[in-house]
């Protein structure tokens, strides 16, 4: 029987191999063999994690240009994920996707696009194969603040709701587009949440700076809407720490407050999950250490087996395209 201890290790393991990956992904991105632009998660691990827990491997997921982490927590493979983002043959999407495009079938993730907004009703449509199949499994799909501006949104929460389906609607909620913050963008006494709850749709907040919260009210709202094979809608309040697109701490552009990235950074969420570990569950910090140091070593072993890889062909590039 797995036990509370057992689920929050694994728990702390996403969430820490996601962060690691990124920061792995930063440090190295200047060297220029990643040829694609690259939308980190650090400060935002959490969320992934959570959802990840809940997640079952029938399950499908689609995701938006900040796709890494719900890839790695959906299960897709360390490996195929560095290789694409080197636009290596053996990539998930051949080499030929980059960042912004990835996909694992076998894991059930179904894709993720760079259009801000074009995979919510993907994701919807994934999910009504669901309802039609009665196979009782639900379908994930991750956007930011910003596609909540999109109208594809409004369509899909629309006929998720009058259709039943079993979607879970996953808002990131990070306060920003790009250097825009939400102030000019959406009314200042209107919560996403409750605007969504008002389309007759199951909707909840979630704090991901009390990562135990975060995972508890994550568990309960996804079973919820997996046992009754109906869509919910889940905001997550939360933080990415460099700029919206690349490897740099863009914090000197001001377009945040001063002192914003730091308040945020000081309550990571990480730390909060890792001090609760050996404060209240009996885990030594050796052990912790120790699963960190085995995903630096996975990831040193990806990065050297990916640059030895080789680049499609030009006859690969055209296999598999369509339009």
């Amino acid at each position: 029987m797995t036990t509370m201890t057992d689920k929050l290790l694994n728990y702390y393991t996403l969430a820490q191999k996601i962060r690691i990956v990124e920061e792995r992904i930063a440090a190295e991105y200047s060297k220029g063999e990643m040829r694609c632009p690259v939308h980190l998660s650090i400060g935002q691990e959490i969320v992934s994690a959570a959802v990840g827990m809940a997640q079952e491997v029938l399950d499908t997921a689609v995701s938006s240009h900040r796709a890494h982490a719900h890839y790695l927590a959906k299960g897709g493979d360390l490996y195929r994920m560095i290789a694409e983002l080197f636009g290596r043959v053996t990539g998930c999407c051949k080499g030929r996707g980059g960042s912004m495009h990835l996909i694992d079938l076998s894991i059930g993730f179904l894709g993720s696009s760079a259009i801000v907004g074009n995979s919510i009703p993907v994701g919807v449509g994934a999910g009504f194969t669901h309802k039609l199949d009665k196979s009782g499994q639900l379908t994930f799909t991750f956007f930011g603040d910003g596609a909540t501006e999109e109208g594809a949104f409004y369509e899909s929460v629309n006929f998720a709701v009058v259709n039943k389906i079993p979607v879970v609607f996953l808002c990131e909620n990070n306060l920003y587009s790009v250097y825009t913050d939400l102030t000019p963008r959406q009314p200042a006494s209107r919560k996403i949440h409750e605007m969504v709850f008002g389309m007759g749709l199951q909707s909840f907040e979630i704090n991901s700076l009390d990562p135990l919260l975060c995972l508890q009210e994550t568990l309960a709202h996804v079973s919820w809407a997996r046992e009754n094979q109906m869509p919910i809608f889940l905001e997550y309040k939360t933080y990415r720490w460099l700029e919206h697109c690349g490897p740099n701490d863009d914090d000197g552009l001001a377009y945040r407050p001063n002192g914003e990235l730091q308040d945020w950074k000081a309550q990571d969420p990480l730390t909060t999950l890792r001090t609760s570990l050996v404060a209240n569950y009996s885990v030594n910090i050796d052990q912790l250490d120790a699963i960190d140091a085995g995903i630096k070593e996975e990831l040193d072993l990806v990065f050297e087996r990916v640059r030895n890889d080789r680049f499609p062909t030009l006859t690969e590039s055209m296999q598999g395209v369509y339009a």
